[in-house]
């Protein structure tokens, strides 16, 4: 069977381990990369010895899949011109800066009949799946992201730039519609928002409480689950875990066991079989776009409060 060609539009800091990734996995050739920064492209293509194409046009003809990790008000113009083309594509979250683009580009993969994933790593991380395999009925969801103030991403803010991670994964989680928002937002160093907090109800009763933050001097991805039977905490930064049980009128503690793994390797790893078989993606571009949509009404809120 041949094999799937591969490569990566924008070789920034997240593009760059990208292309690192497709170099290492054997189950597609890795044809190509392309950035409009021409010193940038021309470095990576000699570090993974990949030939930089010199126009997008000439990237698209080199590829039959392809991750997108452009800066963000990009992301609808890249990714359909490559849908259009027919070929595969993954790129990084958030699918697009507004939800009518992010409609058009799910749509239009599924016009093309082609495989759009949308770069929500943590799907992938072996903590999820943990928590996912304990899941019952969740109750309440607690959820941080935290990190120092980034050197990319500054176009958008924290809700789109970090937030995004969890509100997807709840809503996956969840699986019920949101009946209210409660929501505040602080720009500090950055003309969005750097730190948030949101408050979600949903229609089944269960309650999200997220904050991000990306002037935090540690970093920190931690989620905590509150169910009937137990209460889960998770740590996806140092892939760990525990889960809190009621036995015989006292609270027993145990570790999650988990096996880790480089989330961003295992998501490039589903991308290329999703392309490879037709496989539906973890998150698709109708997933992501959900998340879109609320992370959008989200800092809405924001605006409003302020």
């Amino acid at each position: 069977m041949k094999k799937l060609r591969v490569g990566v539009v924008g070789v920034g800091h997240i593009g760059n381990n990208h292309a690192r990734l497709y170099a290492e996995i054997p189950a597609a050739e890795f044809t190509a990369i392309y950035d409009v920064d021409l010193a940038r492209a021309n470095a990576i293509s000699k570090k993974h010895r990949v030939p930089a194409a010199k126009s997008l046009a000439e990237f698209i003809d080199s590829v039959d899949a392809a991750s997108v990790a452009t800066p963000t008000n990009t992301h609808h113009e890249v990714a359909r011109a490559l849908l259009q083309r027919g070929k595969h594509v993954l790129v990084e979250k958030p699918i697009t800066d507004n939800t009518s683009h992010a409609t058009q580009l799910a749509e239009l993969a599924a016009q093309h009949g082609v495989i759009l994933q949308v770069g929500h790593v943590e799907r992938f991380n072996p903590v999820l799946s943990a928590l996912e395999a304990r899941l019952t009925h969740p109750r309440f969801i607690e959820a941080h992201r935290l990190s120092p103030y980034p050197d990319r991403s500054t176009d958008i803010g924290v809700v789109l730039d970090l937030m995004i991670h969890d509100l997807e994964i709840i809503l996956h989680l969840v699986r019920s519609p949101v009946e209210s928002i409660d929501a505040v937002g602080v720009p500090v160093l950055s003309r969005g928002e750097d730190i948030a907090n949101a408050r979600l109800r949903f229609e089944n009763g269960c309650i999200a409480n997220v904050t991000s933050s990306r002037i935090s001097p540690e970093r920190m991805r931690k989620i905590r689950v509150f169910q009937e039977d137990a209460y889960l905490s998770l740590d996806y930064e140092k892939q760990s875990g525990e889960i809190y049980r009621r036995e015989s009128g006292r609270i027993t503690r145990d570790k999650v066991p988990i096996e880790r793994e480089e989330p961003l390797k295992s998501q490039l790893a589903s991308f290329i079989e999703c392309a490879s078989s037709g496989r539906e993606p973890r998150v698709s571009g109708f997933q992501a776009t959900a998340a879109l949509e609320l992370a959008v009404e989200i800092t809405k809120r924001m605006t409003k409060h302020e």
